[in-house]
């Protein structure tokens, strides 16, 4: 490479981290009295000491309490984790197909898994909310509670790289990776009958609504319904059993998240 096209590099890389540590940035409000101290509650808990505990406070700002809030890392932090998980199963499930690595890595990173790991480490008590979400319970909602966990993560990842944020999800995911089996392995529309079994619904209705495109690579459209619980989706596919997976999926996810 000649002289001027290896400067020309460096300084696109230069560019490219600057970029990766600006992305969430410091917040501009004055840390509260006993705010350093409780962050450093929840470090403790995270396993990962910020270089720029501003990051960590706007991670658990909501909207409703400013515009420095954390949409932006959690918007980062959703890709890393998702891209942490996927090599960590990668790694460590070398026989499971790609059906099998996307359903273990949809059921680890769906929104009441995060949840429930936030709530391990007590995110809730240090979220920043404005008053009307404070009142309504935003604090302990949920998506509120997974929406902050992947900010987190992603503000570990702006402060510390992606070595920081893998520690970081490693230590909190440890008791589920550890675990992971038949659960995961199993197929939306298998999860879906024990999920409806469980609560004695009837098993879902499902039908093909269209088939398209060529004859050599037609695309189906199916639907699926829990006419009980008045829920539909629709899932597309190249064969009619896959189309059914992803709607079956879709409709887990709802019920799982309700």
């Amino acid at each position: 490479m000649h002289s001027s096209q290896h400067s020309k590099s460096n300084a696109e890389a230069s560019r490219i981290r600057r970029g990766v540590q600006d992305i969430g940035g410091a917040s501009d409000a004055a840390p509260k009295q006993g705010a350093a101290n409780e962050l450093g509650v929840l470090q403790d808990r995270l396993g990962y000491r910020f270089a720029d505990p501003g990051r960590l406070r706007q991670a658990l700002t909501h909207k409703s309490a400013g515009v420095h809030n954390f949409e932006r890392f959690e918007f980062l932090g959703d890709a890393v984790l998702g891209c942490i998980v996927a090599r960590w199963l990668f790694n460590a499930m070398p026989q499971a197909s790609e059906q099998q690595l996307t359903l273990m890595r949809a059921n680890l990173v769906k929104t009441q898994a995060l949840a429930a790991l936030a709530r391990d480490i007590r995110i809730g008590a240090f979220l920043t909310l404005g008053s009307s979400e404070r009142e309504s319970g935003g604090a302990q909602r949920s998506s509120m509670l997974a929406d902050a966990l992947e900010a987190v993560i992603g503000a570990v990842f702006c402060d510390g790289g992606f070595d920081a944020a893998t520690a970081t999800v490693e230590r909190l995911f440890a008791s589920r990776l550890a675990t992971i089996g038949d659960v995961e392995l199993k197929d939306p529309k298998t999860r879906l009958q024990e999920h409806l079994q469980s609560r004695r619904l009837p098993l879902p209705c499902y039908s093909t609504i269209t088939v398209s495109g060529a004859d050599h690579a037609p695309t189906f459209t199916a639907g699926c319904a829990v006419q009980e619980l008045g829920v539909r989706a629709e899932g597309k596919g190249k064969t009619r059993r896959e189309a059914e997976q992803r709607a079956a999926a879709i409709i887990l996810s709802r019920l799982e998240d309700s």
